[in-house]
């Protein structure tokens, strides 16, 4: 078990990779930095080895599985995650790591939205879509987070091996977000500097595709996490539409005295019907959702306990 693990999913990202983990040696040198490569097809691989990182293969392609790579296979007490593209610098890795292994910080987001980030990112629509990112989640799960999407962050163990990797892609960050705040982890923010990939460096995100994948993930979490809320404004919203439907045709009939638009009412029974079945379908999946929170905190104890044994094991070896 190592006391800090740095790790560092890459795709092609020769030009930058090698300098990521010189950078990350020299602030945390009791460290083991893991570059996990995710088929690149230049020399990010020959370039990590010889800056002295421990390259291991995902060959699944997509940031989420190589996140899920990682925290099935490396055991730490500190976990340090960071991009390869050299846009996050190492000198705020010793402050988040000493969050984790003093404070039992949880997860320490490092906030690039706070700093550098608005001025040094070259791409409009990225700012934006941080930025409303940022205020859905905060608004939807009551929570402070200042950097929602920052691919920079220091983990505790109970969180890497309580997490369940669904994401595929880059919404990866955002869903890990949602389930820290859902579950009440400890999370502290650190403002942390940024800088815009280097000339020749490439990046991988599609300011469309990935920022609409975000978004539904974001709506799908909401869902799955608070159902009850999720399914009354569902409910409410079919109840205006079956409201108004039935007040156009309740006016006719006080004119007429006839049911001048009979399919039109049925119609709104109908709507009106299946906002009630939103309403205690999300009673019943709330009540889920309320069983399966005390199941993970009764899993994050077995997690803990396997922690405690495996830093005594550390201790007596050494």
């Amino acid at each position: 078990m190592d006391k800090i693990a740095v790790l560092i999913p890459c795709y092609n990202e020769e030009k930058t990779i090698g300098k990521v983990v010189e950078d990350a040696k020299k602030v945390l040198p009791e460290a083991v930095i893991y570059v996990y490569d995710n088929n690149s097809t230049d020399k990010t691989v020959e370039a990590a080895k010889q800056a002295g990182a421990v390259v291991r293969h995902e060959y699944k392609q997509g940031k989420g599985y190589v996140i899920r790579r990682m925290f099935r296979e490396i055991d730490a007490l500190c976990y340090v995650m960071v991009d390869g593209d050299d846009t996050y610098p190492m000198e705020h890795a010793e402050e988040m790591c000493k969050l984790v292994l003093e404070k039992q910080v949880d997860m320490v987001v490092g906030d690039r939205l706070s700093a550098t980030y608005f001025k040094e990112n070259k791409r409009p629509f990225h700012n934006l879509g941080n930025s409303l990112v940022r205020s859905s989640i905060n608004r939807l799960f009551k929570c402070e987070i200042k950097d929602i999407m920052t691919g920079y962050r220091a983990l505790s163990y109970e969180f890497v091996k309580s997490y369940p990797v669904l994401s595929k892609g880059f919404e990866i960050e955002t869903e890990m977000t949602i389930h820290a705040v859902f579950n009440q982890m400890q999370i502290e923010n650190v403002v942390v500097d940024y800088r815009d990939r280097p000339e020749g460096s490439v990046s991988k995100l599609n300011t469309y595709s990935d920022g609409f994948k975000v978004l539904s993930t974001i709506l799908k979490l909401y869902k799955n996490y608070k159902p009850l809320s999720f399914f009354s404004h569902l409910a409410a919203f079919m109840l205006v539409i079956a409201a108004g439907m039935f007040f156009w045709v309740f006016a006719r009939f006080l004119n007429s005295g006839l049911v001048e638009n009979m399919p039109t009412l049925i119609v709104s029974g109908f709507i009106a019907m299946a906002a009630l079945q939103a309403i205690f379908a999300g009673m019943i999946l709330s009540d889920m959702v309320t069983k399966n929170r005390r199941d993970f905190e009764t899993g994050l104890y077995e997690i803990s306990a396997k922690k405690r044994k495996l830093c005594k094991e550390i201790e007596d070896g050494q």
